[in-house]
């Protein structure tokens, strides 16, 4: 991708989850994860309705009137994107990529967060770390997010979601809220996952194809491992073929679901070809 067309995507990315995250998600962003708690502001003269065990009663004191302590949520807050851009997302079938919808979401959690004045860091990750952003704060800082989720290439084709995890905890001490995008087709990140939801507040977002979900009976038909690269020839007509493929699948979202429910982590189901507007906003609301 050369550098004008990058900007142009950037660009058609930046608009679109801009919107979004100034008319839909920034309230419900900062409604569903709150700040460290609430931090002295200022003194101002008692109003009707005030609290009363706010009054400070040495200012009282001192003009003869009553004064209440006023108190502002503290916000600093650190979303952290770990992003798979394994093999396994340059799948799709419909209108669009599953690594093209997890940017569009990256992008407007992360410019939600900026929004709500928080830092955001981001991983990219396959079955090793392929980058790692850290958290800061700023415009410029999340349109080099965007880039880097629109271009950057890879070095391995395979998923390692508990690395990643591991990782991640690693180089993030304080607590920050945590999206893992990814397809989860992947085994044994469980026992990581209930470690890292202990000290963060993660959310699993599962970015998927239907077709994906079950193969079509199209005969022999030769297929290739996006993630090994391998090549197989597949008898599709084959009910057998077709129904433990279908198990195959059926056991890997579940184990996502009982390893993020189990651990106390939220989790999303966004189809390709399906809003993700809709899930994440009911996301937040059911989270609020």
């Amino acid at each position: 991708m050369d550098t004008k067309e990058l900007l142009k995507k950037v660009r058609k990315i930046e608009i679109k989850t801009r919107r979004l995250s100034d008319h839909v998600f920034g309230g419900e962003y900062h409604s569903t994860f709150k700040g460290k708690g609430m931090t002295f502001s200022e003194v101002r003269q008692y109003q009707f309705g005030d609290d009363v065990r706010n009054i400070d009663w040495n200012v009282t004191a001192r003009y003869n009137e009553p004064f209440v302590k006023v108190f502002e949520e503290e916000r600093e807050l650190t979303l952290m994107l770990v992003a798979d851009i394994s093999g396994s997302e340059f799948f799709g079938t419909q209108n669009q990529f599953k690594n093209e919808i997890i940017t569009e979401i990256a992008a407007t959690l992360a410019f939600s967060a900026l929004q709500n004045n928080d830092k955001i860091g981001l991983i990219l990750f396959s079955d090793q770390i392929e980058l790692f952003i850290p958290p800061k704060k700023g415009k410029s800082h999340v349109l080099r997010i965007i880039r880097e989720l629109l271009e950057f290439e890879p070095q391995s084709n395979k998923t390692d979601v508990a690395q990643a995890l591991k990782y991640m905890t690693s180089v993030i001490k304080k607590k920050a809220i945590v999206f893992v995008l990814s397809d989860f087709i992947a085994e044994n990140y469980a026992d990581t996952l209930k470690i890292v939801a202990r000290k963060h507040d993660v959310t699993g977002i599962r970015v998927y194809d239907e077709r994906e979900e079950q193969i079509p009976n199209l005969g022999m038909v030769q297929m290739q491992d996006e993630e090994s690269g391998e090549l197989l020839l597949v008898n599709t007509s084959s009910k057998k073929v077709r129904n433990n493929y279908h198990a195959f699948y059926r056991d890997r979202v579940a184990a996502f679901k009982e390893s993020f429910q189990k651990s106390g982590a939220g989790v999303v189901d966004c189809r390709v070809d399906e809003s993700y507007v809709k899930k994440l906003l009911g996301y937040f609301k059911q989270r609020g």
